[in-house]
């Protein structure tokens, strides 16, 4: 009879180590799927900032380029006034 409950006990404590461990390795298993969920998501997140910033960064390159595009451009009708200038000036004196 005791023999019996013993054989018993020790099933159920089995039982109950083996649902711990089970348990454990599901918690892990759920860790691990949790964690490259959240990886995903995170990257998914930072690509996001990254394109944000790096489209703010553009547009300030772009509008650097086109500052100096601009100041090309009065530079160059400046110097087509003056050149202008001094044909006009040549032609007066011919």
């Amino acid at each position: 009879m005791m023999k019996m409950m013993m054989k018993v006990k020790m099933k159920v404590m089995m039982k109950q180590v083996m649902m711990k461990v089970m348990m454990k390795m599901m918690m892990k298993l759920m860790m691990k799927v949790m964690m490259k969920m959240m990886m995903k998501v995170m990257m998914k997140v930072m690509m996001k900032m990254m394109m944000k910033m790096m489209m703010k960064v553009m547009m300030k390159m772009m509008m650097k380029v086109i500052m100096k595009m601009m100041m090309k451009v009065v530079m160059m009708k400046v110097m087509m006034k003056q050149v202008m200038k001094k044909v006009m000036m040549k032609m007066m004196m011919k």
